[in-house]
């Protein structure tokens, strides 16, 4: 078993010095991020070659000497940081070796009793991603991840609870219905929609209302996310759905939701599956309504996952009728829509100057006549058609459209599971996908329509003619592609 060579620890420095010896670039460096802490941080050099004035303005605590180096400068100091090689830097080795203070030099980790890791300040919470002195840079890209993973108002948060602890330890007595309360303040979407928007007095009394519900064991009102879970692919979550999700107690998701998405909630959340599959009736949208409103009214913190973006062909609002009318607390966290990921496959620009000044998204589940003769004269204008849901009727929806009036040899391309990795396209026109249906692969398939659909990448592929489930359920054979 691998064993880490350093002890992760977080080191007191309020009411002493931070050393840092040198006058170049890498002392600033080392200046940059020690100013973020309470410590007085001290640069000593004979020569000071950067200018350290900015940091001053940001920090008073910035003292800068020119002078040499000696002993009476580890007065009080908790780190030493040695950033430059000379005379000086020699002389702070041995002095810190002496005194037994922690010490680490630039770049000779071998000499460091210390490393300084990548640090996410959301104070006062911080995160430290140390490679051992190894690989600094992937230390900083994890950093990055990590950064974008956090919210900014997650220190407020902290502050938050920080400032109630005395008040739960008098009201309540139960070490474990204590915990309970912290858990449930900290997943609340009510308080962190309250801190994201600077609302610092509404969440203190959203916060204060939940802890009189735990002091006097009343029931909590529960709250819903519609989360759109994108095209498929695990990193084209956004990182709020990410968030969203490991608050979550119950995640109800459609049946196009990966599983892999599915489980990046939180792992005793409870999981229901009421999307369309072959074979077996789904939940019905009246029952969906119903089961997401009644598990509100328990309580629970839901999840409602939606593939690609819940406010694009997604249903949201019927469920959001249903919550309004039962006055269920809700909030909308969107997703990369399908056709947007389908674009992105296929280096699509769906508008395109001088060919095509906008996009129409469209479904052909359920389209009529009077639609596809809308759809005709969109693209008729110049306009790209994204249509979802046309996989299966592309043959009789190509018919239409050069029946009225489209050139047959518009350019025609289908992105089959959009986002994913074993993602699939193909480009052809209306005259040859008539007679042709080339639909690729099995899975959900994006059709875009118009001219500027061949300024795209297309990969054309051969495949055997299969069974298909569209999102009715029912089954098609594939065509072919010649």
């Amino acid at each position: 078993m691998t064993r880490l060579g350093i002890f992760p620890v977080s080191y007191k420095v309020r009411g002493k010095k931070i050393i840092i010896v040198g006058g170049g670039a890498e002392a600033l460096a080392k200046a940059r991020l020690a100013i973020k802490t309470d410590a007085q941080v001290v640069v000593i050099a004979r020569e000071i070659f950067v200018d350290f004035s900015p940091l001053q303005l940001e920090n008073a605590q910035l003292d800068v000497r020119k002078e040499v180096f000696a002993a009476h400068h580890l007065d009080n100091a908790a780190l030493v940081f040695v950033g430059d090689e000379g005379p000086d830097a020699e002389i702070a080795k041995r002095l810190t070796k002496a005194a037994g203070l922690p010490l680490n030099v630039v770049d000779q980790p071998e000499l460091c009793d210390f490393f300084t890791p990548a640090i996410v300040d959301r104070t006062p919470i911080s995160v430290a991603i140390s490679s051992e002195g190894e690989a600094p840079v992937l230390a900083r890209l994890v950093r990055a991840q990590i950064e974008a993973a956090l919210p900014l108002h997650l220190g407020k948060l902290a502050g938050l609870a920080g400032g109630l602890r005395h008040v739960v330890e008098n009201l309540i007595q139960s070490g474990d219905r204590r915990r309970k309360f912290y858990q449930e303040l900290l997943a609340s979407p009510q308080v962190e929609n309250a801190l994201s928007t600077g609302d610092v007095d509404g969440a203190n009394q959203l916060a204060n209302q939940l802890l009189f519900g735990h002091a006097n064991s009343t029931q909590r009102s529960g709250f819903v996310h519609l989360v759109g879970a994108g095209p498929g692919a695990e990193d084209l979550l956004t990182l709020r759905a990410q968030r969203v999700l490991q608050s979550a107690d119950v995640i109800v998701h459609d049946q196009l939701v990966p599983e892999a998405v599915v489980q990046m909630g939180r792992r005793d959340a409870e999981r229901v599956s009421v999307g369309k599959a072959k074979g077996r009736h789904s939940f019905t949208q009246k029952r969906i309504n119903k089961l997401i409103v009644q598990l509100a009214q328990e309580g629970k913190q839901v999840v409602r996952l939606k593939s690609g973006d819940p406010m694009i062909f997604g249903r949201a609002a019927e469920e959001i009728e249903a919550m309004d009318a039962a006055n269920i607390d809700y909030a909308i966290v969107p997703g990369v829509t399908a056709a947007a990921a389908a674009a992105s496959d296929a280096h699509l620009p769906v508008t395109l100057r001088n060919v095509a000044s906008g996009v129409v998204y469209a479904t052909a589940h359920g389209a009529n006549d009077t639609a596809v003769t809308h759809w005709a004269t969109l693209a008729k204008s110049g306009l790209t058609l994204g249509i979802y849901m046309g996989k299966s009727i592309m043959q009789d929806v190509a018919a239409e459209l050069i029946g009225e009036g489209l050139r047959p040899a518009t350019p025609v391309g289908i992105v089959v599971n959009a986002g994913r990795a074993n993602s699939a396209r193909c480009l052809s026109n209306l005259r040859e996908i008539s007679n042709q249906a080339p639909l690729l692969v099995d899975g959900p398939a994006i059709v875009f329509v118009g001219e500027a659909v061949a300024s795209g990448k297309w990969v054309n592929e051969i495949v055997q003619p299969n069974q298909v489930e569209n999102l009715d359920g029912d089954t098609r054979p594939d065509m072919q592609v010649a």
